[in-house]
């Protein structure tokens, strides 16, 4: 099935694009660290992949020389969240739906079946900035781009987002 984008107000969500800010956020972080983003919001009827990345040998620096296939799952909440910081969302059945989707997107793409692959969860923490708040740039001037890092905000549109952690390897099939 091929990429698609979620509608801006799918699921009723009062604030429809936190999700899509930290998603963006990782996606970043991602680029800066060697990888490359093959699709954004992927769906299939198991699901969504939130991100698909691809990294290659020389970027990744791994002994074996091999590419890497990593299928991300991201978890944008608000401070003061239920379910630690989204971790808690990620329950053994959303992870068959996420392992269900990965093989209908490898089946779709025989050119990267072959390659490791790995399930991937990142944490951000998103804080809406209250209308007129400063974000330290002068209104309608857009912020100068800053290097995403754990555990630093950055602010991107009315939210300040910190990616909080990011986990490699976050469940395999049992």
């Amino acid at each position: 099935m091929p990429d698609s984008r979620t509608p801006p107000h799918a699921g009723g969500n009062r604030t429809p694009d936190r999700g899509a800010s930290g998603e963006d956020l990782v996606a970043e972080w991602l680029q800066q660290q060697g990888w490359e983003i093959l699709h954004r919001r992927w769906r299939c009827r198991w699901g969504e992949i939130d991100i698909i990345a691809h990294r290659q040998p020389a970027a990744s620096g791994h002994r074996q020389g091999s590419a890497t296939l990593a299928f991300v799952e991201v978890k944008t909440r608000r401070r003061g969240n239920w379910d630690a910081g989204g971790l808690l969302a990620i329950t053994p059945h959303k992870q068959e739906k996420l392992y269900k989707a990965a093989e209908v997107f490898l089946a779709n793409r025989p050119d990267l079946a072959e390659l490791p692959c790995r399930f991937d969860v990142a944490t951000v923490r998103c804080r809406e900035q209250p209308s007129g708040g400063s974000t330290g740039t002068p209104p309608g001037v857009p912020p100068s781009p800053v290097p995403v890092r754990l555990g630093q905000p950055v602010f991107r549109g009315q939210y300040q987002l910190t990616l909080q952690d990011y986990i490699e390897s976050a469940f395999a099939r049992g």
